[in-house]
C-alpha cells in the first residue's frame, strides 16, 4: 500500500476518533463495539483498488483522495418546494426525509400506521426500538469483507428504520428520500436503513437520492432489509444526484421460506457511482427480481455489482441489467448467480443488456455462474450494441425525424425495465425522467 491511500486512510481513522467522542455522549454504549470493530476492519481493508476482482473495472481514487468531511450537526432549513422535484405526482406515500445525512422532521410526512408499524428516523429508533434493531443491526451487511460497508458501519448515525408487523400488508409506499445541498466543503454522509419485515406482511419502499446543487460530495449507503416467510417486497432505488457527486450504495436483502421480493435500480446522477445488490434467498421457495437500468453521458462512471445467493432449495431469480452510455463514459455490469450445494432445483436467468450512443463510451460486463448443485435450471447472457441503423431508416421513411426515431428505440429499450415497475406513479415520472435525459443528451468531449 502506497503512502498517499495511507494517509488517506489516516484520515478517516482520526476523524473516527472524533466521532467517537461525539457518539459517546449519546448513550448507545452498546453500538460501540461494532463501530469499533468496522473501523479497524476498514484500517485493514484500505480503500479498494483495481487489483481486487470484484473492483476491476472502477477505480476509487478520487474518492480515496478528496478530503471529505462530515456534516456539521443542526438542522438545514429548507422549504416544502425545494424538494418538489422529487416527489412522485400522484402518489400517495409516507415520506420520511433528510437533510446532507440528517433527518428532517419538518420536511417529514408519515401516513397513519397500522398498529406496530415503525417508520422512524434510526438516531431515534436506535433507544425507542432496540430490542428490534440490535437483533438485525450490521449482521447481514458484510463490513468484514467490504471496505465502504466497514466505513458506513463506524460512522453509521441516522437514516430509516422501518419495521413492519407480522401479517400487515402497507397500501401506500414509503419513500425514503437523501437530498444534498450545497456547501463549503466535501462532505461525506453514511446513511444507514434497516427495514425489518416480520413474516406474512408486504410493502413497497423507495429509497431516494436526489441533490439540490451541483456540488461535490460522497454518500456512503447501506441497506439491510430482512423479508420474513411468506412477505413480499417491491424496493426502488433511484439515484439522481450531482454530476459531481460520488455514490457508492449497498443493498443487503435477507429473504426467508417462500418471500418474494422485487428490486429495481435507476442510475442517472453522479461523476462515479457503484451499485451494490446482494440478495440471499436463505428459506425454500423463495423468489426474487433484480431489475436495473443506468444511463451515463459526459465522464460518467456507473458500476453494477450484482450478487444473488442461492442457498436453499426450490428458488427463483431473474436479473435484467440495462445500460444506455453515451460521451464518454463508462458503465459496469459484474454479475454473479451462486448456487450452494443444498440449492436443488434451483432456477436463475441473467440477462445483461447495454446500448452505446458514442464511439467513446465503454461498457464491461461480466456476468458469472458458480455451481456447486447438480439439478438445477441456469443461464446468463450479456450483448452490447448500437443504434439500429435500419430501424432508423424505416422510421425516417415513414416521415419520423431522426431524432425523433432515435428516442423512440431508446425508450423501447429502456422501456422492459420501466414496465416492471408496477407503482403507476413512480413509473410514470421515472419515464419522464428518462425522456429528459435522452432529450437533453449531448456528446461531451469534456467535462
Amino acid at each position: 500500500m502506497n503512502v498517499i491511500v495511507m494517509q488517506d486512510i489516516k484520515s478517516y481513522l482520526e476523524g473516527f476518533a472524533q466521532f467517537e467522542k461525539d457518539a459517546a455522549q449519546n448513550g448507545l454504549a452498546w453500538l460501540n463495539p461494532i463501530r469499533q470493530a468496522a473501523i479497524d476492519r476498514f484500517s485493514e481493508l484500505g480503500f479498494p483498488t483495481t487489483r481486487d476482482e470484484d473492483w476491476r473495472f472502477t477505480n476509487v481514487t478520487a474518492i480515496a483522495r478528496t478530503p471529505f468531511r462530515l456534516p456539521h450537526d443542526g438542522y438545514i432549513e429548507l422549504a416544502p418546494q425545494d424538494i418538489d422535484p422529487f416527489v412522485f405526482p400522484g402518489l400517495k406515500c409516507s415520506q420520511i426525509v433528510f437533510v446532507n445525512g440528517r433527518y428532517s422532521p419538518g420536511l417529514s410526512n408519515l401516513l397513519p400506521l397500522p398498529n406496530g408499524v415503525r417508520i422512524a428516523s434510526l438516531t431515534q429508533a436506535l433507544t425507542s426500538d432496540r430490542s428490534l434493531i440490535e437483533p438485525h443491526l450490521a449482521q447481514y451487511a458484510d463490513y468484514q469483507r467490504d471496505a465502504f460497508s466497514a466505513l458506513n458501519t463506524a460512522f453509521m448515525y441516522d437514516g430509516a428504520f422501518v419495521y413492519i408487523t407480522k401479517g400487515t400488508v402497507l397500501q401506500e409506499p414509503i419513500h425514503i428520500l437523501y437530498i444534498s445541498t450545497a456547501t463549503a466543503d466535501p462532505i461525506i454522509t453514511h446513511p444507514r436503513n434497516l427495514i425489518v419485515m416480520d413474516e406474512n406482511s408486504q410493502a413497497t419502499i423507495v429509497e431516494d437520492h436526489a441533490s439540490l446543487g451541483s456540488d461535490v460530495y460522497f454518500s456512503n449507503v447501506v441497506t439491510e432489509a430482512i423479508v420474513g416467510e411468506n412477505s413480499v417486497l417491491s424496493y426502488y432505488f433511484i439515484e439522481r444526484e450531482s454530476k459531481k457527486a460520488f455514490n457508492v450504495s449497498t443493498l443487503r436483502i435477507q429473504q426467508g421460506r417462500s418471500s418474494n421480493v422485487v428490486t429495481h435500480s435507476m442510475l442517472i446522477g453522479g461523476a462515479l457511482v457503484r451499485s451494490n445488490v446482494h440478495l440471499i434467498l436463505a428459506g425454500e421457495g423463495g423468489e426474487c427480481i433484480v431489475n436495473g437500468l443506468f444511463m451515463s453521458t459526459g465522464r460518467q462512471h456507473m458500476d453494477n455489482y450484482m450478487r444473488v445467493e442461492h442457498a436453499s432449495p426450490h428458488c427463483d431469480s431473474r436479473q435484467l441489467y440495462k445500460g444506455i452510455l453515451d460521451g464518454r463514459s463508462r458503465g459496469v455490469f459484474h454479475g454473479r448467480i451462486i448456487v450452494h450445494k443444498n440449492a436443488q432445483k434451483t432456477d436463475a436467468k441473467q440477462t445483461n443488456k447495454n446500448l452505446l450512443l458514442s464511439d467513446d463510451a465503454q461498457i464491461d460486463t461480466k456476468p458469472q455462474l458458480e455451481i456447486y448443485a447438480d439439478d438445477v435450471k441456469c443461464t446468463h447472457g450479456a450483448t452490447i450494441g448500437q443504434m439500429d441503423k435500419d430501424a432508423i431508416f424505416y422510421m425516417r421513411s415513414r416521415g419520423i425525424a431522426e431524432e425523433s426515431a432515435r428516442a423512440l428505440l431508446l425508450l423501447a429499450f429502456a422501456g422492459e425495465n420501466l414496465q416492471r415497475m408496477k407503482v403507476e406513479p413512480i413509473r410514470k415520472r421515472l419515464e419522464e425522467i428518462v425522456a429528459q435525459w435522452f432529450n437533453q443528451r449531448k456528446f461531451l468531449e469534456s467535462v
